[in-house]
């Protein structure tokens, strides 16, 4: 069997004008169009998040990451946006007036965590959009039944104070979004810790969290669960301390047609930390739209 590399695949990058900023947008691959959202974690973008499923998912679709507002490539929403507007409001706002630009009108949609709060309101807002909604432990749309904030938000909250930036809390964080660190070793650590240290990056991510912390969490998309139309695959890890799979629940009960797939000895990088299950669960479901 041939397989190929990311460094294989041709990236074509995009700046994208929005009336809110430019976002930054790469892609690879042919075919249906499926847009990849990612989490919110420090110095995370969607290159860095999906890098290494690319080759897969680039044999059947047209995958388009964009860096959702305040993440990589795109711009950083001020004080005063995200006084008057959630990231989530934001992000759905900014996300469809760059695919409208690229001529994107309906696609599929997978989101993790941060990225899958995006997800969920945008599939909420705009169901005639979203064809496929994939969503791996997705913020917003998930009632825990433990305290929060969780271990991992704790630490994602931590990272940027107290002294700010450092590969040892780098590390940490890692180690608290997946189940087995070793798998991970120190270029994973390195390479995140110096994306992470933009500083315009540095100073959105004090004004999202402060804004995070003002209205209580993330928006309780949980409310309009009801609302999204897709037919929707949930990827959960059963060990996640970020978002947890007690939370899922709610989900299963108020998404009309939903399935879950648990993962165990997994946390919250299931992308990463169980690949190849994940490139053949997101290829099958979504190839289901055309048979």
């Amino acid at each position: 069997m041939e397989t190929c590399t990311v460094t294989d695949l041709e990236l074509k990058h995009h700046r994208v004008t929005t009336s809110l900023g430019e976002i930054a947008v790469a892609e690879t691959g042919e075919g249906p169009v499926l847009v990849m959202l990612h989490g919110g974690g420090p110095g995370a973008s969607g290159v860095s998040n999906y890098r290494q499923n690319l080759p897969a998912l680039a044999r059947h679709f047209r995958v388009v990451l964009p860096d959702q507002p305040g993440f990589g490539g795109s711009y950083r929403p001020s004080e005063a946006d995200l006084d008057e507007r959630s990231i989530t409001r934001i992000t759905v706002d900014a996300l469809c007036q760059a695919l409208d630009s690229l001529g994107i009108d309906t696609f599929h949609l997978l989101g993790n965590s941060l990225g899958g709060a995006a997800a969920i309101a945008l599939a909420q807002q705009h169901p005639e959009r979203v064809t496929r909604l994939v969503l791996m432990a997705p913020g917003g749309g998930w009632l825990p039944l433990c305290p929060t904030p969780t271990e991992g938000q704790k630490e994602m909250f931590r990272y940027y104070n107290g002294g700010g930036p450092s590969e040892k809390k780098m590390a940490a964080f890692i180690r608290t979004m997946v189940y087995d660190h070793r798998q991970f070793g120190e270029e994973v650590v390195k390479a995140r810790y110096e994306a992470s240290l933009d500083e315009s990056h540095i100073a959105f991510y004090h004004r999202y969290n402060a804004a995070f912390a003002q209205r209580g969490g993330m928006d309780p998309l949980w409310r309009d669960l009801h609302l999204i139309k897709a037919p929707t695959l949930l990827l959960w890890g059963r060990d996640d301390r970020t978002i947890t799979l007690d939370g899922a629940q709610l989900m299963l009960k108020q998404i009309r047609d939903v399935q879950l797939h648990v993962f165990g000895r997994c946390g919250h990088w299931v992308q990463l930390e169980r690949q190849r299950e994940f490139d053949r669960l997101v290829t099958d479901f979504l190839a289901e739209d055309a048979s």
